[in-house]
């Protein structure tokens, strides 16, 4: 069909609009049924239809897909209610970072204004969530508009994009004028190196510091640059942690990894005493963060006297919440010319002070490991979630991916899985944290990556959110594991409404709910687990398993990770 749109003299504009999405790279289209005009003609362009069960949770696959993929995701819906359902998983990417064209279909252009069936003013509706929005009103002007909305999510700071579509228009034949073969539709689709100069005061700074110290965010992924970073750390002997959103970025068994250092560095914590070596800094270069409150411990965790270098490709970031040198570029292009330059610095100093510094971490490191042993090595029923991960962090393959729901199942996932390759993904909804992420985010990463195992774990407050997803699991044969750690209560809001108020409302607990029973009414497997040895070998059959498998665990509803805001306050 591809050839066909390259010699036709005339095709409807929903010919032309799949056209040009398959040449700029999209091989699926996470969408029901409309635009039906689009996705009557996708599959002629080989492109997969993942259809969704609600709005809100195809525009978090299609996230996760573009996270893994390295794509942009593309999500379709309807004018009106399922156009309002987008808003929430573009609100995630915007503030994440991740590129996702949203295709929506508009009313006939001759019922605009005269209230037609769900007619709603999308422009308003997007204009918080979204870094451009247009509709394409002539036929003439389709290939225009899809470049335009793919070079806007790709280009610069990637992010969410809207593109409106009347519903007449898609039908309407047109002529062609030309053909186009520009592909724009990975990212970072341009790369821009930081100003020479800064790069080379920079290095300075480094190379004389006494205590420097690197911090990576997310944008290390989204620019693609970790073996740039892990050839930076390596050549100047410098330590390493991550934020959140940046795990992963780096090797945490490598003897200069940190480990995740953000809000969650309380008793139990295995990265607990490596911010030890960030309190004391004094240069801090960080890469591709937007120096968030949770990132930073709500802007406490960085050390006040340290000078600050930021690397990120959005200069309005930088030096937002820490003055900084300037480095506004390209995570992947920023790091090799830094390596560069630091090489001409001079790295004497960094090389001689790298042995004390492996050590040190490695003590640290250990010490954490000790505290926390009480929590990760305990099967006390009811099971507790550190417990869990450390039987999860056994078995992880550095190939493999893993999603989490917002709230807690972040937090355990974040601070007690080990990322054991530079490069390894934890997908999490750090933008706002909304609950119903998890699974979501599993399957649209399934799909960017069928051969990878991709595990899911997230809260019953959460999953609640998206049990209907189970049956898109089935249906689009979509094995990931599920680990739903059920306590029967709203936990993270228990557990802050207590230290804020000391109190709680009475919206915290849950009924009791299986699952598992939901799992296997959708056709998947579920499976109950309440002992240690029963996950333990409900883990293994899941991670095995050919179908989408929920593990039900029955979990301490008095557990909690360790929050530094609620250390010595529970």
């Amino acid at each position: 069909m591809d050839n066909l749109h390259h010699n036709s003299a005339q095709e409807p504009v929903a010919v032309t609009l799949a056209a040009s999405l398959k040449r700029h790279g999209t091989e699926v289209l996470f969408g029901q049924s409309l635009p039906s005009a689009l996705h009557l003609v996708a599959p002629d362009f080989d492109m997969l239809q993942v259809n969704y069960r609600t709005e809100n949770a195809g525009g978090v696959m299609a996230d996760g897909y573009a996270r893994i993929s390295g794509r942009i995701g593309v999500v379709t819906a309807q004018n009106g209610p399922a156009a309002t359902l987008l808003v929430a998983p573009l609100a995630e990417a915007m503030k994440a970072s991740v590129p996702i064209l949203a295709i929506v279909q508009e009313v006939n252009r001759d019922q605009v204004d005269k209230n037609a069936f769900q007619e709603f003013d999308h422009f308003a509706l997007f204009s918080s969530c979204a870094k451009w929005i247009r509709r394409i009103d002539v036929a003439s002007r389709v290939e225009d508009y899809v470049d335009m909305a793919v070079t806007a999510a790709t280009t610069g700071r990637p992010g969410p994009v809207v593109l409106l579509c009347p519903a007449d228009l898609l039908n309407e034949t047109q002529r062609l004028v030309d053909v186009r073969s520009a592909k724009l539709g990975h990212f970072p689709l341009d790369r821009v190196v930081p100003d020479p100069e800064r790069i080379a005061e920079a290095a300075a700074l480094l190379a004389a510091a006494e205590n420097p110290v690197v911090i990576a965010g997310g944008g290390v992924h989204l620019s693609q640059a970790v073996r740039e970073l892990e050839e930076f750390q390596g050549l100047a002997s410098l330590p390493v942690a991550t934020t959140n959103m940046g795990k992963g970025s780096v090797d945490e068994t490598h003897e200069l990894s940190l480990g995740v250092l953000a809000n969650a560095l309380g008793t139990n914590s295995p990265a607990r005493y490596t911010a030890e070596i960030l309190e004391r800094a004094d240069v801090v270069l960080l890469i591709g963060t937007r120096t968030n409150q949770n990132g930073t411990d709500s802007w406490k965790l960085y050390p006040k006297g340290a000078k600050f270098i930021h690397l990120d490709i959005d200069g309005m970031e930088v030096g937002r919440n820490y003055e900084a040198l300037r480095l506004v570029g390209d995570a992947k292009l920023g790091l090799k010319a830094l390596g560069a330059a630091i090489a001409q610095a001079g790295l004497e100093k960094r090389t001689n002070a790298r042995q004390a510094l492996v050590t040190s971490i490695a003590d640290r490191k250990q010490k954490g490991r000790r505290e926390a042993a009480g929590v990760t090595s305990s099967a006390q029923t009811p099971l507790r979630p550190e417990f869990l991960m450390a039987e999860l962090d056994r078995v992880l393959r550095a190939d493999d991916i893993v999603t989490a729901d917002a709230s807690y199942s972040s937090l355990w996932v974040l601070n007690f899985l080990t990322a054991s390759k530079a490069g390894q993904r934890f997908l999490t909804p750090r933008g706002i944290a909304g609950l119903g992420w998890g699974l979501p985010l599993a399957l649209g990463a399934k799909v960017a990556a069928p051969g990878q195992r991709v595990v899911a774990v997230v809260g019953d407050g959460g999953f609640g959110h998206c049990w209907q997803e189970l049956e898109t699991a089935r249906r689009m044969n979509l094995p990931v594991t599920v680990i739903v750690l059920n306590n029967g209560i709203l936990g993270f809001q228990k557990h802050a409404e207590l230290v804020k108020f000391g109190s709680h409302t009475g919206a915290i607990d849950f009924s009791p709910v299986d699952h598992a029973a939901i799992a296997r009414a959708a056709g998947c497997n579920g499976i109950r687990v309440e002992t240690g040895d029963a996950f333990i070998a409900a883990l293994e059959e899941a991670l095995g398993s050919e179908v989408a498998t929920v593990l039900d665990v029955i979990t301490a509803a008095d557990a909690y990770p360790p929050i530094s805001v609620f250390e010595n306050k529970l």
